[in-house]
């Protein structure tokens, strides 16, 4: 049992609770429906699946422990900037309504990949596609991972390992027998906990600071509410452009996610497929709102308490403190923090289950069914099954090379990931507007922007002599002392009694708030003066340009290397796999200007194919099973049939 401060018998009973209930949605949807016999039913629900709980399951995708652990540790430190990343991601998953759902729902892809053998008839851009978007999902899940594990090892019993074990099985265990299923509806039942425990963490802690109002002019006066900064400068860490724009276009790493389209796929009509995207773009929206509030609260909290926990040595690490704060808000109530713990978990477990169910669709759609094309469904899925132990597994390792990285989980996600997606939104939205595209420009591209902006993170993380931008005014560390008696004889922090004094702090800070003002805005005047020398003026880029610079460095290389090498004429283009960039993305223009930006490619071929396709084209799945029929073959003879028509 913890101890009289720390969780108690009943949160860790609605913690397993959580998990319990979530492999036993596993255990229903292998034993419902066809029992997951076939690779359609088991990666993409036999595309029958309901809209609203499809578009839930997308949102909680990406709303894992980086945000519920790293966002409100980045708003404590850094301030609440961080809100218009959900104003970038917001647009950039409006604009996918116009991108994604067009090009991928009419194709009736299963793996994303898919489309770069399609558009150009080689296998070379699609293994590429799928080996970075593999590397994206295993290191995704590794920070995802160590997120809950690091920071519960700080104020619970639960022993770093354990935790990834716990979270890592669960999630193998219910997706490889439930499929996306039991992906989707556990995280209907995860989104609910997450959400209800973050709103409980918000309005408990506003009422111990007072009242909302109260929370706010905190916040300002530690300048925390730092919102329009407009510096132009892109080695300025974060600014409204970088935060803005930079995450507008990392958000197409999300919007041309295989956990996207896997979705997108998984439904039955193309306006469907649209919902989903404008039902994701407003709730991720909300819920990330409510994330940077409990970053504002949670800073006003150790404020009022007079002791801030980094400064003053009680944790080590930014990402433990909202479990920190929840410890001792929930004090003396029984349920909540674990309540809190269920959403912490929650969060992890529905990107880690996604990820699994994405890299099994992966496996078999652009590896073993490519190979062996008369291998039976049954075997298939059972390989798609397999596979996800298997990555269940890498996900672990590369959770141990992330524990060796420094820095909030929000920064090491951003330098990490936009390493891989940005290069491969630039590949996706380069094949889908560029006429002159090959698989040449496209490969080179995306792997020469790869390895850029790889180095360029490696770099910044572990080359530059150029100090980090320094932390905000801390909290006050004057009340410690006295605020120590809340730790004295539990187990609270440690495994062993803990007692602090005033000769543990690191050097104190003052209850005055000018005065710690007045301190940040000396270290910062030092920092200006430090001025990035050669190489580092590279490693100086502020990572929020990582998934920019991946994006347009690859349609930029990649249009010199299809102009080089020579590329199709326009009447050569197959419409079906490219957009009219001008009607997509510039509707306003006039009819004139958007006739130019089709780059005289005929894209009433297109129109007319999309003006054919009808859901009445699609042969429902039991039949599949009856006739022997694969589903790639039914669909490449439905292409097929329209192709003649768009040479007329």
């Amino acid at each position: 049992m913890a101890s009289e401060f720390g969780f108690h018998v009943v949160d860790y009973v609605i913690f397993a609770g959580m998990i319990s209930f979530s492999i036993g949605i596993g255990v229903y949807s292998a034993c419902s429906g066809g029992g997951q016999k076939t690779t359609l039913e088991y990666l993409v629900g036999n595309r029958r699946l309901k809209m609203l709980p499809v578009a839930v399951s997308l949102v909680v995708s990406f709303e894992s422990s980086i945000l519920v652990l790293g966002y409100p540790a980045e708003i404590y430190i850094y301030g609440d900037q961080l809100l218009w990343t959900s104003v970038g991601f917001f647009l950039a998953m409006l604009t996918a309504v116009r991108i994604v759902v067009p090009m991928f729902h009419p194709l009736k892809l299963t793996s994303v990949y898919e489309y770069f053998e399609l558009r150009y008839k080689s296998k070379a851009p699609r293994y590429l596609g799928t080996i970075i978007g593999i590397l994206y999902y295993l290191f995704y899940m590794g920070i995802v991972l160590y997120g809950p594990a690091i920071a519960l090892e700080a104020v619970t019993d639960l022993p770093f390992w354990a935790s990834v074990f716990s979270v890592a099985g669960a999630a193998i265990i219910y997706t490889s027998i439930g499929g996306i299923k039991a992906v989707v509806w556990t995280d209907v039942l995860q989104c609910i906990i997450m959400t209800l425990g973050m709103s409980v963490v918000v309005i408990k802690g506003t009422m111990d600071v007072g009242n909302i109002g109260k929370v706010f002019q905190i916040n300002y006066e530690n300048l925390r509410l730092n919102y329009f900064k407009f510096d132009p400068d892109p080695t300025v860490r974060q600014t409204v452009w970088s935060l803005c724009l930079g995450f507008y276009f990392a958000g197409f790493g999300m919007a041309f996610n295989q956990a996207t389209v896997q979705r997108i796929s998984s439904v039955k009509s193309l306006q469907e497929g649209k919902r989903i995207m404008y039902f994701a773009a407003p709730a991720f929206f909300i819920i990330a709102l409510i994330v940077n509030i409990e970053g504002l609260v949670m800073f006003a909290y150790f404020n009022a308490v007079g002791c801030d926990p980094i400064e003053s040595g009680q944790i080590k690490n930014a990402n433990q403190l909202l479990p920190h704060m929840v410890v001792r808000i929930f004090h003396g109530l029984p349920g909540l923090s674990g309540l809190f713990l269920a959403s912490l978990f929650s969060a992890s477990l529905s990107t880690i289950s996604s990820g699994l169910s994405c890299l099994s669709a992966q496996t078999v759609q652009d590896f073993i069914k490519p190979r062996y094309k008369n291998m039976s469904d049954g075997k298939a899925t059972a390989i798609a099954k397999v596979s996800v132990f298997f990555y269940g597994g890498m996900s672990v390792a590369v959770t141990a090379l992330i524990a060796n990285v420094s820095g909030s989980m929000s920064q090491i996600a951003a330098s990490i990931l936009t390493c891989f997606g940005g290069p491969l939104s630039g590949m996706f939205l380069f094949s889908m507007f560029c006429p002159w595209a090959t698989k040449k420009g496209v490969v080179i591209g995306g792997v020469i922007s790869m390895i850029f902006v790889f180095w360029i993170s490696l770099g910044q993380n572990f080359f530059t002599s150029k100090p980090s931008e320094p932390w905000l005014p801390p909290n006050p560390t004057d009340q410690c002392f006295l605020d120590s008696t809340f730790y004295t004889n539990t187990t609270l922090m440690t495994n062993s009694t803990v007692y602090y004094n005033s000769s543990d702090w690191h050097p104190s800070h003052p209850s005055n708030t000018s005065s710690r003002i007045t301190t940040y805005q000396q270290e910062m005047e030092i920092f200006n003066t430090i001025k990035a020398q050669g190489i580092d003026k590279l490693f100086s880029l502020s990572f929020r340009w990582f998934g920019a610079v991946g994006l347009l460095l690859t349609i930029v290389i990649g249009s010199i290397v299809s102009l080089m090498t020579g590329y199709p004429a326009p009447d050569e283009v197959d419409v079906r796999y490219i957009l009219p960039i001008g009607d997509q993305l510039f509707p306003f223009l006039p009819k004139k200007a958007r006739r130019w930006l089709e780059f005289g490619v005929d894209f009433d071929k297109r129109r007319r194919w999309l003006e054919q396709q009808s859901e009445e084209t699609i042969i429902p799945t039991d039949l599949y099973g009856e006739i022997g029929v694969e589903l790639d073959e039914v669909k490449d003879t439905l292409l097929i049939s329209y192709a003649s028509d768009l040479v007329n």
